[in-house]
């Protein structure tokens, strides 16, 4: 392929660097980066002669101008509040626009929030607008990558999915609802070739694995030889007045809620991506629960997200 240059804002996140390490295995690349604080960034990347970094912040313009500037690709890693992620978002595509930057990989990373109205899943509503404001565009087109929820979130304390603690897994519904998941290093990889590919724009779907509560309980036990146990605690129906209910007695307290509204939305059926997870657009080898899990122990599971990039 022809020499491609891509930039990654925010390159010192986790996921960025997980995209960046793979961009990387192509020699035909170079890397533009922005960042707050490069610094913060391992030296196997701050000293690639095929990164160059820029320092400033999502409102910095001068900066964002010359971060986009001989980009042909922009990546947004953005993670942060709304702000950012819908202001903070359209100052840089104004800037990659003005620049004559191709594609934008917008920032999503996550479930279908394509179908999803304003305020249901609140927290993808930044995703919407960018969408949107993208969508409004002629000479720059939007790419969104989603790949359900990262599988490394799914273990951790705050999804209240898995108690690691008890081995108990606490779930709404049936238990048959399903999850569809990917890994941090299987959707930077996929990233990383959406990227590479210049004729891919709008949506692009990606899957390493979807299984219920009860498959991927089964698929723990077989692993570890641990007994799991299962903990219903009610219909959908009622998670979806509890989700509602804690939102209006206490609307500051965002973590008491905002796991359930993710539950709901990751499993009744809204949000699924609808797609062939066997017949990948893209010669990425899927990571399914079982790889992941025969890739972890046990006792590392709820702090998997937090591990993400340590050996990058």
């Amino acid at each position: 392929m022809a020499p491609l240059t891509v930039g990654v804002a925010g390159i010192t996140g986790k996921f960025a660097r997980n995209v960046v390490a793979n961009l990387l295995k192509n020699p035909t690349v170079s890397i533009r980066g922005l960042c707050r604080d490069p610094t913060k960034l391992p030296d196997s990347i701050r000293s690639s002669p095929r990164v160059h970094l820029t320092k400033g912040d999502s409102t910095d313009t001068n900066a964002l101008h010359s971060f986009a500037k001989t980009s042909d690709v922009v990546i947004c890693c953005y993670l942060g509040n709304d702000s950012l992620m819908t202001d903070g978002q359209k100052l840089l595509i104004d800037a990659c626009e003005k620049e004559g930057v191709r594609r934008y990989l917008a920032s999503d990373y996550s479930l279908d929030f394509t179908k999803l109205q304003y305020g249901q899943l609140f927290a993808k509503d930044p995703m919407k607008h960018v969408k949107e404001y993208l969508d409004t565009k002629t000479t720059i087109k939007g790419v969104h990558v989603l790949i359900g929820v990262f599988m490394e979130t799914f273990w951790s304390r705050f999804f209240g999915a898995w108690n690691p603690d008890s081995a108990t897994f606490s779930y709404w519904g049936t238990g048959d609802e399903t999850w569809e998941s990917t890994t941090y290093a299987n959707a930077s990889e996929y990233v990383a070739a959406v990227a590479l590919d210049e004729d891919a724009v709008g949506v692009q779907k990606f899957l390493g694995d979807k299984k219920s509560i009860r498959e991927i309980a089964a698929t723990l036990e077989t692993v570890y030889g641990k007994k799991v146990n299962l903990k219903n605690l009610g219909s959908m129906e009622d998670l979806h007045k509890t989700m509602l209910q804690k939102r209006e007695a206490d609307p500051r307290n965002y973590f008491s809620y905002l796991p359930l509204f993710y539950q709901y939305y990751c499993t009744n059926g809204q949000t699924y991506l609808d797609v062939d997870i066997d017949r990948p657009q893209y010669p990425v080898k899927r990571v399914t629960f079982e790889d992941f899990l025969r890739s972890h122990p046990i006792e590392e599971l709820s702090g998997a997200s937090q591990a993400v990039a340590s050996n990058i």
